[in-house]
């Protein structure tokens, strides 16, 4: 080879190592294998988050130092607030987030099923979206399904919507869930957004609420009783508590009225928040509500409810909504988070006067849903804020130990810790939905839908365009003709064309029949409708011999009463013994 050929330099782009033009530059010829980079997925995941806007207070023995002694020591205090920074990231699963973009306007409420793989949100656009962490990836994070739990049919004009105020799983039956809305009538719905049960609505012109069957005006929230699957407990605006039977949707279990002592409120107020705690070792179950007027009652779990066990007027700011309030897993602590800028600690011991009271921004007055929590085995409290960060409180001081940034600028109103999976769920007034979590701590959920590989699709295709939210089903999936609701029945046919006779016969629904209620309806739901169809006389007869046996009003007589004899007439004399004559 000549020395010509050596001499030989070929031109390469002078691009520094880091810049972004590198990626799309060959490194190697031929075929490449794309794989996805699950390592890469989750440093994307990862939180960036200002070490000036991340808050870790430190004990006010620390604060007490001269100001020689900060500047001598300013290097070590940075050193230790990295390591610090570090530690509450390793402590607390909150270093990945991933987002969740489903409602159009404030996110008030969410609940993660007990296994933690399905994920369901309210909001105030009215909607309950689901979300099924073992369906998406990290390019498809939606929404499986849309529910409005008040439509009945979009072309109705008399259908009706209105915004979710709580929705929460049943921690004991993950099939099921509870939906309350700003109507009187709670529904029990399904895991996949059929509605299961709609508890009745009460009568609005009864004074007595001890009379109604339901409540008579709007429900504000609700939870689950701690040991019973099927009963669960909603509070209105009605001044009432009321414990319902899944199983049993025409009357309530139990009515709750709270009497307010208030002066010019007639005895009532708006029941604004409940909560349902018993000892996770066992024992009695307690039950505590929160009012309008500022009054804190406390029941025993397991009844009865005539009156309270214990009764905290003022403990709130009068007029102002306490919408958090939860109870620790021993039962034994009581958290409160008013409308009047205050969080409180109570022991259900002692109910009379707080432990502990500290002072924390409220977004009550716009989002009444704000609530508070308690974290896996009550080890701490978590709760949102009017500036959007999530605050970590300790669960004796209620100081805060953590505190982070996750919606700046707009108000984060609904929290939740799911103790199986270790992942925090935040809702925010922007529509945004966060799930917070930790590779190392946490388990299945958002680690799983990051850590799978991106779905391959069309760089136009939207999810919009080719999902009815409504139905949840793919605009390009096979639908069985007929199988939708609305579809066209077998053996009918489009207007002017002729039906097929090889199909079965269906009767033409007239609007007659279409008015008409169904038997089967009218049997399950309006009471004695089975006597419609039954003979008054064999209904009677029936009791023809227990009465004879056992009779009920003349028992006392039984032996007492005489024997009717009766006189024997012939066929020939009909008309009885011959009579006197007339005398005319």
């Amino acid at each position: 080879m000549s020395d010509e050929d050596e001499d030989v330099q070929f031109e390469a782009p002078d691009l520094a190592d880091d810049d972004p033009m590198r990626a799309f530059l060959p490194a190697s010829f031929g075929k490449k294998s794309k794989e996805a980079d699950i390592a890469a997925q989750m440093d994307r995941s990862k939180r960036t988050v200002d070490q000036s806007s991340t808050h870790t207070p430190k004990p006010d023995s620390q604060s007490r130092d001269t100001a020689g002694d900060v500047e001598s020591h300013n290097d070590s205090d940075s050193d230790a607030n990295s390591d610090s920074e570090s530690d509450d990231e390793d402590e607390y699963p909150t270093s990945h987030e991933m987002l969740i973009k489903t409602h159009d306007r404030a996110v008030t409420t969410v609940s993660l099923d007990p296994a933690g793989g399905r994920l369901i949100s309210g909001s105030i656009d009215c909607t309950v979206k689901l979300h099924d962490f073992s369906s998406m990836t990290p390019t498809t994070i939606r929404a499986f399904k849309s529910v409005d739990p008040f439509e009945t049919k979009r072309s109705a004009g008399t259908s009706e919507t209105h915004p979710i105020n709580h929705v929460e799983f049943n921690p004991l039956a993950g099939g099921v869930f509870l939906c309350v809305s700003a109507h009187p009538q709670a529904k029990i719905m399904s895991r996949d957004g059929e509605t299961v049960a709609e508890f009745v609505k009460g009568d609005m012109y009864l004074r007595d609420m001890n009379h109604t069957k339901g409540h008579v005006s709007e429900v504000t929230t609700g939870t689950w009783h701690p040991t019973d699957k099927n009963i669960c407990v909603t509070a209105g605006t009605d001044s009432t508590l009321r414990i319902w039977d899944i199983n049993n949707k025409r009357c309530q279990k139990e009515v709750i009225v709270f009497k307010s002592k208030t002066i010019g409120t007639a005895g009532r107020s708006r029941m604004t928040a409940v909560a349902w705690g018993s000892p996770a070792q066992g024992g009695n179950n307690v039950l505590v509500s929160a009012a309008l007027d500022g009054t804190l009652v406390m029941w025993g779990g397991n009844g009865p409810f005539s009156r309270p066990a214990a009764e905290i007027r003022d403990a709130h700011k009068p007029s102002s909504w306490t919408g958090g309030i939860d109870i620790s897993s021993d039962g034994r602590m009581v958290v409160t988070r008013g409308g009047d800028d205050l969080i409180k600690l109570w022991d259900t011991r002692k109910f009379k006067e707080p432990l502990v009271s500290v002072q924390h921004p409220s977004t009550s007055n716009e989002y009444p849903m704000t609530n508070i929590k308690y974290g896996p085995n009550s080890s701490s409290i978590i709760t949102g804020s009017s500036t959007g960060h999530l605050h970590i409180l300790n669960p004796g001081n209620l100081q805060s130990e953590y505190t982070t940034p996750v919606t700046a600028g707009s108000p984060l109103i609904t929290v939740d810790w799911h103790p199986k999976i270790n992942q925090i769920v935040t809702g925010s007034a922007n529509g945004e939905t966060h799930i917070l979590y930790n590779p190392s701590m946490s388990v299945r959920g958002a680690v799983d839908v990051m850590s799978r590989a991106p779905k391959k699709r069309h760089v136009d295709d939207n999810p919009e365009f080719t999902t009815d939210m409504s139905l949840g089903l793919s605009g390009e999936s096979i639908i069985t003709p007929g199988a939708l609701p609305g579809g066209r029945k077998a053996g009918m046919a489009a207007p002017g064309k002729l039906k097929d006779p090889r199909r079965p016969q269906v009767p033409q629904q007239t609007p007659f029949m279409r008015s008409q209620p169904d038997e089967k309806h009218i049997s399950e739901n309006i009471p004695l409708s089975r006597m419609l169809h039954e003979d008054p006389r064999e209904a009677l007869l029936k009791y023809a011999d227990v009465a004879k046996k056992d009779p009920m009003f003349t028992n006392a007589w039984k032996a007492t009463q005489p024997v009717t004899h009766y006189a024997d007439i012939s066929d020939e004399e009909e008309d009885g013994p011959d009579k006197k004559k007339v005398k005319r």
